[in-house]
């Protein structure tokens, strides 16, 4: 039965003057940019509140908005498995995946954006910021309330997508004022350059996931889970899916543990409801792993925020092996920490982590390996790398320099508008 109304996400308040421990004259700034900005209204909209970093980052975004005077709200999509199917593949499309959308899939697609259309006719708001592929064409269906601003923000790297499928989605692009990418490089083609801006995504340095854990109680957590604490640990927690290359990560692993014979793999996910392909991994991996004891899986665990923690604080290297990365805020929340990090060399990983420096940059499954027993074998490199990690997440990822920018580009994009706030 199709909902009447979009679902609001409900997030415990944030407070801005909290975070002045990590970068004080950033949340000076703020406060005084905020100031010509409250009670704007300002609405973002994505597909679900869980699993993958979009949610991630909403769930500190939205909360630290509100506080400091705007009126910020997070809306979700209604669930459709029919409609999610298309959207995985109109997502593996736009990073280049070969194929193309079916006349049928085309229009479940936009007969449900229609839909998410009649819906947001229904919400009133000076901007609305909606959230990758699924609900892109959705402001084509505006029937009123149109928002004074439109932004698409694209948390994907579309820099060779499919032709067919970009072709298909740009009309409904053109509609949107303005588009903001993680990175110059990932915009797609025929997009207007000065209706563009990039901002990085960030983390919070404040939540459960990301506020220091001692070593000992990590390790008591993981070793509940069944993980020998004595041992070697290597742990990639991402999305099963075929961009964070799973199955090339058990390839190093194996290749790994013909050097380190004690060496143990966790895989740890949370299947988010809009994707519907991690199930079929998740299955392909178990099969494939079925003789593997040391390998482990770990899905939808509870208290997953405290449990991935436990992990990126415990484990002794930290994979994010991916083929195609918009940006992987699983290596930004491990390099926090200090974890040692070994990502593939793509994407925004790439503008994460200086090979050799914070962390290293791999482009195979045997250059993995290599790294993998490179690290094991040379302890005495951690703490060098460790302490440069965490410096370059405060300087550049935090919440807060994310925040100042979404400021400064909405008093941008109203000045444009000739519409102003407060003086």
């Amino acid at each position: 039965m199709l909902l009447k109304s979009l679902h609001k996400v409900k997030i415990p308040p944030k407070h801005l003057n909290d975070y002045r421990q990590f970068s004080p004259e950033t949340v000076n700034q703020i406060h005084r940019s905020s100031k010509q900005l409250e009670g704007l209204n300002v609405t973002h909209l994505n597909s679900t509140s869980v699993g993958g970093g979009v949610a991630e980052i909403l769930r500190v975004l939205v909360p630290l908005q509100k506080d400091i005077g705007l009126n910020a709200n997070w809306y979700i999509i209604p669930p459709s498995q029919s409609f999610f199917q298309v959207t995985k593949k109109i997502h593996n499309l736009l990073q280049g995946k070969k194929g193309y959308l079916t006349n049928k899939q085309k229009r479940i697609y936009l007969d449900y954006n229609q839909y998410i259309g009649s819906l947001l006719s229904k919400i009133q708001t000076d901007i609305l910021i909606v959230h990758d592929p699924q609900p892109a064409a959705s402001i084509s269906f505006l029937k009123n309330n149109r928002p004074q601003i439109l932004i698409w923000r694209c948390h994907i790297d579309t820099s060779h997508p499919n032709e067919t499928a970009w072709k298909f989605l740009l009309p409904h692009l053109k509609s949107y004022d303005h588009f903001i990418f993680t990175l110059p490089e990932y915009v797609g083609g025929f997009l207007p350059l000065n209706k563009i801006s990039t901002i990085t995504p960030i983390i919070d340095p404040l939540s459960i996931k990301n506020i220091p854990m001692d070593k000992t109680e990590a390790k008591m957590y993981l070793e509940k889970l069944g993980i020998n604490i004595h041992r070697p640990l290597v742990t990639q927690i991402s999305r099963f899916d075929p961009w964070k290359d799973p199955e090339g990560v058990i390839d190093a692993y194996l290749m790994a543990k013909r050097k380190i014979l004690n060496l143990q793999l966790a895989l740890v996910t949370q299947l988010a409801i809009d994707d519907p392909e991690g199930i079929k991994i998740y299955k392909q991996i178990k099969a494939r792993i079925e003789k593997e004891k040391d390998i482990f899986i770990f899905i939808n665990l509870p208290n997953n925020d405290m449990i991935v923690n436990a992990f990126q604080t415990a484990s002794d290297i930290i994979l994010q092996k991916s083929i195609r990365e918009g940006f992987g805020l699983t290596v930004t929340e491990a390099m926090f920490k200090g974890a040692i990090v070994i990502g593939g060399n793509v994407g925004g990983i790439k503008l994460q982590i200086a090979d050799g420096i914070n962390g290293f940059l791999v482009n195979s499954p045997l250059e993995t390996a290599q790294r993998i027993i490179y690290i094991l074998k040379n302890p005495q490199i951690k703490k060098k790398i460790s302490q440069a990690a965490r410096e370059s997440v405060r300087e550049k990822f935090l919440v807060t320099n994310k925040l100042l920018d979404y400021l400064n580009l909405f008093k941008k994009l109203l000045a444009k508008k000739s519409l102003y706030f407060h003086q």
